[in-house]
This record gives C-alpha cells, structure tokens and sequence, in this order.
C-alpha cells in the first residue's frame, strides 16, 4: 500500500474537452471514510528555456483567458498524443517562436498542480537557435507576439506582473543559476 493511499470507489468522468478531462472520484481515505476528488486530466506540456546568441529568452505574449490578462512565457505547448517530450518542445519552439534547433538539453519536468491535476511539464534548454525563416506556424485560435529579453528586463517584468506562472520564474531562475 503506498503511504496515505486513497483508493478509487468510483469515478465519473464530467467533462471530455480538446485539452482536458475533468473526473470526479469517490475515495476511501487512510481513516477509512470517504470523500470526492475532482480531478483534471492533461496529455502534458513542454516548455523552452530559448536564449540567444545575445543572451537574450525568447519570450511569447499572450492573452490567458483564465486570468483575463496578458502574460509573458516562455514557449509551452501541449504534448500530442504518443510525442516524445523532444519532438514538442522543437515543435513548440518553431511554431511560437520561428526559431527552431539541433541542440536541446532536458532541465527537468514538474507536475504543475498535483493537488487536482495530473499534468507534467517537461522543461528544455537551448542556446543553439536558428531562425526558420517561415514564420510563426501559430495554431488558428492562438495568437502570440515574440519577444526577447535580458535577464534584467525579465526580473523587471517578474516585479510587474506581466511573468506571473511557475514555468517563466523557473526559467528566471535557472538563467540566474547558470549564469552564475
């Protein structure tokens, strides 16, 4: 038995959408009663520490529906079903980005919300860009601008709020790291 184990009585899936699924489970807790979990279903995500040859990140803008705001990230997409980590974060890079490369080093992944979410964000690294010289290959309903910073400018948007997610301020922090 693992440690503080809650074992699935029932579970009801709720909601069947594009990028999620939302369950809900009946579980038995350690104690022996019961209570609900509602539970988010996600394929995964990579994201992209993308630095220049000026030393600059790679950043997208954009509108996050959620939050009602704008914010600046780092290149992310959802992992398509049966994708190595890799091929997405490539892929992600070269459509949000039009930068793409030969060389990615894998950081870590993180699970971003385990408390009601199953989804894993894998996190690579590049310094090695080429642009493509295609364009941004942008999905029809996403629409992102590009753009590129100093470490000093990231911290300066971090203060603001215009980085305000987990996977941009691990990215501040691991360029502060490496580059120290």
């Amino acid at each position: 038995m693992k440690k503080y184990e809650e074992k699935t009585i029932s579970s009801e899936t709720i909601f069947s959408g594009h990028i999620i699924d939302v369950k809900v489970d009946k579980v038995e807790l350690p104690n022996g009663k019961t209570s609900t979990r509602e539970l988010v279903k996600h394929p995964g995500a990579v994201a992209v520490i993308a630095v220049t040859a000026d030393n600059k990140l790679v950043m997208v803008e954009q509108y996050r529906k959620p939050l009602e705001k704008s914010l600046v990230e780092i290149p992310a997409g959802k992992l398509e079903a049966n994708e190595l980590p890799e091929h997405t974060a490539r892929r992600e890079l070269e459509e949000e980005t039009g930068y793409t490369t030969d060389h990615l080093e894998f950081v870590t992944s993180f699970y971003t919300s385990p408390g009601f979410a199953d989804e894993l964000l894998y996190i690579y690294f590049t310094d090695q860009l080429k642009p493509t010289h295609a364009g941004l290959a942008l999905d029809e309903d996403e629409f992102v601008e590009v753009q590129e910073y100093s470490l000093s400018e990231l911290e300066a948007l971090q203060q603001s709020e215009r980085i305000h997610d987990a996977k941009t301020i691990y990215a501040i922090q691991f360029l502060k790291l490496r580059n120290s």
